[in-house]
């Protein structure tokens, strides 16, 4: 039988899985070690580096979601510092096999955050939630992690004193499309901003992630593409690496708005050297739009 990128991408931080045939993923770029090898020749650009700086305050919970069927769910907030209230609140979403987690241990945003704001950028918070493997739209089995965040989390952080009128959503692969759709589910003016780091975006229904999508027809359902204007009145900023799987499906999204808008297209993989490369841009980005 043969294999299809739908078969062999999963879309999470950098992870995939192969059934076979591994040496030509490797060729194609569909699995890490092709990256390994393009940053020993130095060819996927340089990594980032979490600023040294004193970290943000970080408050975490749990709630049992009703849209997620039950479970409990963990979340945090990232603070900038010392800063007036009520903040306005970006809601950054983690890729598929990660959770809120990865926004502080893996990615360094409670440094990243008050480094920005040192330096000039608006205050605001950063909340994060654990999203699942779902893709933040309905699924089959009834759940629903795009609902939890909107009905759910974002009412919880109204009830810590952020200011959840003022918003803008942000992500990385999973979370970067999940970001971009629960954007255009608000809208303006609520929503200043969207930023999308590596989206998990196809052209091609049938090689969406089977982790998110059932088939071709429930991607294409909840599909972004052909959609931008959706986010009309919502300033948007997409970066994607030129090694990354998603490459193609970012650029052809990119395309497809008949505004300006900020894209950036540069050396780099799925994975968090190259997230946190960008993380500052970003967020003096968010930080802009939520300030004005």
């Amino acid at each position: 039988m043969a294999l299809t990128r739908r078969d062999l991408l999963l879309g999470g931080c950098g992870a995939v899985v192969a059934v076979g045939a591994a040496g030509v993923a490797v060729d194609e770029g569909w699995l890490p070690g092709r990256n390994r090898l393009r940053r020993v020749l130095g060819q996927t650009g340089p990594a980032g580096h979490i600023p040294d700086v004193t970290p943000g305050k970080v408050v975490s919970g749990t709630f049992t979601s009703t849209d997620r069927l039950g479970i409990d769910v963990g979340w945090s907030v990232i603070y900038p510092g010392r800063t007036p209230e009520p903040l306005p609140v970006m809601v950054s979403l983690h890729g598929d096999g990660s959770d809120h987690t990865m926004a502080v241990i893996g990615l360094g945003m409670d440094r990243f955050l008050p480094a920005a704001v040192s330096a000039g950028v608006p205050p605001f918070a950063i909340a994060t939630i654990d999203g699942g493997t779902t893709y933040y739209h309905p699924r089959p089995s009834g759940e629903d992690a795009g609902a939890m965040v909107l009905d759910e989390f974002l009412p919880r952080l109204a009830d810590l004193g952020l200011d959840t009128g003022r918003l803008a959503f942000q992500g990385w692969s999973m979370g970067g499309y999940g970001s971009l759709r629960l954007s255009a589910l608000v809208g303006p003016p609520r929503v200043r901003a969207v930023a999308a780091l590596s989206p998990a975006l196809w052209t091609d229904p049938d090689d969406a992630s089977s982790h998110g999508f059932a088939d071709a027809a429930e991607y294409e359902r909840y599909s972004v593409m052909g959609h931008q204007s959706d986010l009309d009145g919502i300033a948007v900023r997409v970066d994607c690496g030129l090694e990354d799987p998603f490459y193609g499906g970012d650029r052809a999204y990119v395309a497809g708005f008949d505004r300006p808008i900020i894209s950036t297209f540069e050396d780099g993989a799925h994975e968090p050297a190259y997230w946190t490369r960008m993380l500052p841009a970003q967020l003096a980005f968010v930080g802009r739009q939520l300030g004005s």
